[in-house]
């Protein structure tokens, strides 16, 4: 049976992980003097949960004790960020040792809080330079303020899926690289009923569907969010307006937004069989890596392929880039096992081996360079793609923060009321988002 994990937008608190980390240390030390030669039970939880994700982690660790025989690990799947964040709060000897999460924007959290120990030392100390082993913007999201509390343990890519079949019909001859392009396309790939509703969208720009979150589709225009002084800039950012600018335009070209919805409405779920793009109603599409196992066990009755998405005009030269993130994976504060902990960290995460092992068997992009091009990595075109992608120096991934990513939320918010029309004053209004994601963060460190 076909895996795939694929990511969920951040709900708009994010829940009581986020909070539990703000302000507090550790009650618990660890010890990062222990032996790593002598005989040690680590504790591993992660958040993989589906029969055959469990089993590839599994895997992947059993050749890590056969390669560590003094080493046994205990691991414990299906767990959230809230309860892994619970227990290291609490400390103790029932605190993990290593640990994993999905949630790339609580980073900032994990390094700030002390929750998380600095990896780079152990890093140091194994003579491994990091910048060499991992793409920069992987980097980025593991480590805040200078902590590299994180490593990359595979990474999602996003890029666009495309109904070849109605490209041929349409008369274009290949995935648009510009978003006038995207728009032109678009347009020809649009479809209506009868009675002048939308029967097919050529691209639905709207933040609410499925994956189009806007800090993803931001990304194709290589946005900063904050200036030097870690201020929010959103409004003195020329790449913002353009951004709404064009994603207005897009709809309107197909028929706005209001038609958009309502066309959306008549979508199924997105992990469902009656998915917009699985049954015709869209012709281009933002996904993950994922998609493209869930398109074959489907059996989609039609030709598709993948490219990365458009970017904007005056960016040509970065036609390739997409938006990044993935799974971290860091040591526990409390664990007086750190040294032994880090073999397993640095096994799962820096060997190449492992990596690519892992990342054929849940289809997750690698997230180092070795990996990236190593000839046991799964030879699927679709999959190709968003290796790509991913090692497209333009890629990007979202600046961590204190706050477990509070202004992504603000910005998610503001860019639906946006695209809905209540927003009258762009740029007033995006001072006052800039205004209020500093506040956020000021409030987030007292």
């Amino acid at each position: 049976m076909a895996l795939w994990r694929f990511r969920t937008r951040v709900p708009l608190a994010l829940g009581a992980a986020a909070l539990l980390l703000s302000g507090c240390a550790n009650p618990s030390t660890g010890s990062n003097t222990d032996d790593p030669t002598k005989p040690v039970t680590l504790k591993f939880w992660h958040g993989w949960s589906a029969p055959g994700e469990v089993e590839a982690i599994d895997e992947n660790i059993a050749r890590f004790e056969k390669l560590h025989p003094n080493i046994d690990v205990v691991s414990t799947g299906n767990v959230s960020d809230e309860t892994i964040n619970q227990a290291l709060r609490a400390g103790g000897g029932d605190a993990p040792d290593v640990v994993t999460s999905f949630t790339t924007n609580n980073v900032g959290q994990y390094c700030s809080s002390g929750m998380w120990v600095d990896l780079d030392p152990f890093m140091r100390k194994s003579g491994i330079d990091k910048t060499k082993v991992f793409p920069k913007t992987l980097l980025d999201y593991t480590r805040y303020e200078g902590v590299q509390c994180a490593t990359p343990l595979l990474a999602d890519a996003f890029g666009m899926y495309y109904n070849k079949d109605a490209f041929e019909a349409a008369g274009i001859t290949r995935p648009p690289r510009t978003m006038s392009e995207m728009k032109a396309d678009a347009v020809k790939l649009t479809q209506r009923n009868k009675d002048g509703s939308l029967k097919r969208a050529g691209f639905m720009p709207n933040f609410q569907l499925y994956q189009n979150s806007p800090d993803r589709m931001f990304a194709q225009w290589g946005p900063e969010y904050f200036d030097a002084e870690g201020k929010a800039k959103l409004a003195d950012e020329p790449k913002t307006e353009d951004f709404f600018t064009t994603m207005r335009d897009l709809s309107d070209a197909q028929g706005g937004y209001a038609a958009m919805e309502r066309l959306r409405a008549r979508f199924g779920d997105e992990m469902s069989s009656q998915n917009g793009f699985l049954t015709g109603r869209l012709a281009m599409h933002l996904d993950g890596e994922w998609r493209g196992l869930m398109l074959d066990e489907a059996k989609a009755d039609f030709d598709w392929a993948v490219a990365p998405l458009p970017v904007p005009d005056d960016q040509a030269d970065t036609y390739g880039r997409g938006y990044l993130t993935g799974t971290v994976a860091g040591i526990a504060h409390s664990s007086r096992h750190q040294n032994a902990a880090w073999e397993l960290v640095k096994y799962l995460t820096i060997d190449t081996e492992p990596v690519v092992r892992f990342a054929n068997a849940i289809h997750n992009v690698p997230s180092t360079f070795e990996a990236l091009k190593s000839p046991d990595l799964d030879a699927d075109p679709a999959f190709r793609a968003f290796i790509e992608i991913a090692r497209n120096p333009h890629s990007q991934a979202v600046p961590p923060s204190n706050n477990g990513g509070q202004y992504i939320n603000s910005f998610g918010d503001f860019s639906q009321s946006v695209e809905a029309g209540r927003t009258k004053d762009l740029h007033r209004a995006l001072e006052d988002l800039d205004e209020q994601i500093d506040a956020d963060n000021v409030q987030s460190e007292n």
